[in-house]
C-alpha cells in the first residue's frame, strides 16, 4: 500500500479531469478519477480517498448527490467543490453536504490543494461593500431552482414562470459547467 495521498477527481470533462490528474500525481497523489455517480459508488466500494474534487454538474446531474454519497461512504474525505457556475445556494448547500471548500473554475491544482489544507474558515475575509446587482441576483436565483429540480432545464423554466428558451439563453450567455 502506497503511503502517498490519494485523490479522486469526480468530472465529466475528460480533458479536465486528466489535466488535474497529471497535476496532482506530480504533486505526489495517487490519483482516480470518475466521472459518473454510478463510477463514484463502484470506486468507493473498494476504497475511500483522503481527498475528492467533485464538479457540480455531472452530464445533467447534480455533483451534490456525490457528497452525499461521500459523506455516507467516505466521511473522512476532504472534499472540494469545483464549478464553473458558482451560486451562493450551491456553496451553501456543498458546505452543509461536507465540502470543506468550494471553489469558482478557473482554479489550479495550488488552489485546490491550497484548499484542502484550510481546516478552519477565515474570520479576516473582506466584506464586500458593492450591492449585489440584479443580473446577480437573478442568475442566483435560476441556479437555486437548477439545484432544486436535479438540474432539469424544462422544469426550472416552468418553476420560475419563464419560456424554456429564455431560460436557455440566458444559460448560454453564462456557461453551465
Amino acid at each position: 500500500m502506497s503511503d502517498r495521498p490519494t485523490l479522486l477527481i469526480i468530472d465529466d470533462d475528460a480533458a479536465f479531469a486528466a489535466v488535474m490528474r497529471r497535476s496532482f500525481e506530480r504533486r505526489g497523489y495517487d490519483v482516480e478519477v470518475c466521472a459518473t455517480i454510478a463510477a463514484l459508488r463502484d470506486l468507493l466500494a473498494r476504497h475511500a480517498p483522503a481527498f475528492a474534487i467533485v464538479d457540480l454538474k455531472l452530464d445533467g446531474e447534480s455533483g451534490l448527490r456525490c457528497l452525499r454519497i461521500l459523506a455516507g461512504r467516505a466521511p473522512a474525505t476532504r472534499i472540494v467543490v469545483l464549478t464553473g457556475f458558482a451560486s451562493i445556494t450551491t456553496a451553501v448547500e456543498a458546505i452543509k453536504l461536507g465540502a470543506c471548500h468550494y471553489l469558482a473554475k478557473p482554479a489550479n491544482a495550488d488552489d485546490i490543494e491550497a484548499a484542502f489544507r484550510r481546516v478552519e474558515g477565515d474570520a479576516s475575509v473582506p466584506l464586500g461593500t458593492r450591492p449585489t446587482s440584479l443580473k446577480t441576483l437573478e442568475w442566483e436565483r435560476i441556479h437555486e431552482m437548477l439545484a432544486d429540480t436535479n438540474f432539469n432545464v424544462s422544469e426550472t423554466a416552468r418553476q420560475l414562470g419563464m419560456h424554456r428558451r429564455t431560460l436557455a439563453r440566458k444559460l448560454a450567455k453564462r456557461r453551465v459547467k
